[in-house]
């Protein structure tokens, strides 16, 4: 009886090589399917088919001995499929956490139980409107906004003034990212997170910034630069598989005004103090330490805090999440009132070309030593447009050009050298 089959396999046969040429739903994209099936897929369902429209209710079973004895036939044709090689591998493709953040929003919106990265995520977004409404209203003029979207989910917003009446370039930047992280990348990001697995070919990731750098027109105000951004990694099925914060601001005057100074490091120390008394000098010096450009032998500017990888080995996440939004609401206290002070005071065109000659030094460390610079550079559909915002709109290089002993712009070279208590 070898290779004969009975009808009424035959028939269980024909039926199974139907539904496989049938357009199934199961075959289709995650997202390209309703709102509905996504909602069933991310649920409680665990990957079983929709109930089709109008049986959710009904638990009676019709004809319950002919629905076993074709169950069983339908079983065995399967498996004869299976074994035969005459059946196709039909897997459920798994949404990305892209797909599941985006329906997440679309059905419960943005909650205090909702993942880290949708908190973080509209948390940068209301901080960016409250910076440039503010800023604003001390030029003048109004801030170009320029939206976009990654074609992998996320995307940002880009909000650059450009030669306005106080500042001659302002930009205030987020950024939502998705996307996967190499074998090589992993191994790289290991060093510092040994949550993530060692064994895996890739992971899902997520990174969201806010960054932000203002360039004054008067060279008595400082240059200022604020980043503060959260980065999670993904397992195959939506979990997070590592996170971590980081960011920070600092201060870079042409001409050193020492309230000011002060005024800065002093408002930053206290939003540190509030979660903890030694994170101000712990990363201040790692502000004077990331900033500080070799080849020149000194420092971009006079420092602030900087901090990266903080994370469940550091504190739990609440409490990371809720010291770097204390970081963050403290910058338009810190430096507001500079500014405020410094934008019309009288300058020489001396004066200007020295602060023509430090935006370039600004420029050389955010071009070969900065890492958000590189990071954002090298990655797939990188926007090189708001990646290099952060460059002021002009500067000046001299050669060897010294500045005259005992004035004013020597003054700042010497502190610049020598990082300095403030508070």
């Amino acid at each position: 009886m070898a290779g004969i089959r009975p009808p009424v396999l035959d028939a269980a046969l024909r039926s199974c090589t139907r539904a496989r040429r049938a357009p199934a739903l199961r075959n289709a994209p995650f997202r390209q399917r309703s709102p509905a099936i996504q909602r069933r897929w991310i649920g409680d369902t665990g990957g079983r088919p929709p109930i089709p429209p109008g049986r959710e209710g009904r638990n009676t079973v019709v004809a319950p001995k002919t629905r076993m004895a074709v169950g069983v036939v339908f079983i065995g044709a399967l498996i004869y499929s299976m074994v035969t090689g005459d059946a196709e591998t039909q897997q459920l493709e798994a949404p990305s956490i892209a797909e599941r953040d985006s329906l997440s929003k679309r059905e419960s919106g943005v909650t205090d139980a909702s993942p880290m990265r949708l908190r973080m995520e509209q948390f940068i977004k209301a901080k960016q409107e409250e910076i440039v409404r503010a800023l604003e209203a001390v030029d003048g003029k109004r801030f170009q906004v320029d939206k976009w979207e990654r074609p992998n989910g996320g995307g940002g917003i880009s909000c650059v003034l450009q030669d306005g009446n106080v500042f001659e370039k302002a930009g205030v930047n987020i950024s939502v990212v998705y996307g996967t992280l190499p074998r090589q990348a992993i191994s790289k990001m290991r060093v510092n997170h040994k949550a993530l697995d060692p064994d895996v070919e890739s992971l899902e990731f997520f990174a969201a910034g806010l960054s932000l750098v203002v360039h004054p027109q008067n060279p008595m105000a400082p240059t200022v630069h604020l980043n503060y951004r959260y980065f999670e990694t993904a397992n195959a099925d939506g979990t997070t598989n590592a996170w971590w914060f980081g960011g920070g601001t600092d201060l870079t005057p042409s001409y050193l005004f020492d309230e000011d100074v002060i005024h800065f490091h002093r408002n930053i120390k206290e939003a540190c103090d509030k979660h903890d008394k030694e994170y101000y000098s712990r990363f201040k010096k790692w502000c004077d330490d990331y900033f500080h450009i070799p080849h020149r032998g000194e420092s971009r500017g006079v420092g602030g805090i900087f901090f990266d990888d903080l994370d469940e080995s550091e504190k739990d996440q609440e409490s990371l999440f809720n010291y770097v939004q204390t970081c963050a609401n403290s910058f338009l206290p810190s430096y507001l009132p500079i500014i405020e002070r410094r934008k019309d005071m009288q300058f020489t065109e001396k004066e200007k070309a020295w602060q023509q000659l430090r935006r370039g030094r600004y420029v050389e460390f955010n071009l070969v030593h900065d890492r958000g610079t590189a990071f954002g550079l090298n990655t797939p559909g990188a926007r090189v447009e708001s990646i290099l915002m952060s460059l002021p709109l002009t500067a000046r290089w001299q050669y060897q050009h010294e500045p005259d002993k005992g004035s004013r712009e020597d003054r700042l070279l010497q502190v610049l050298k020598k990082p300095v208590e403030w508070v």
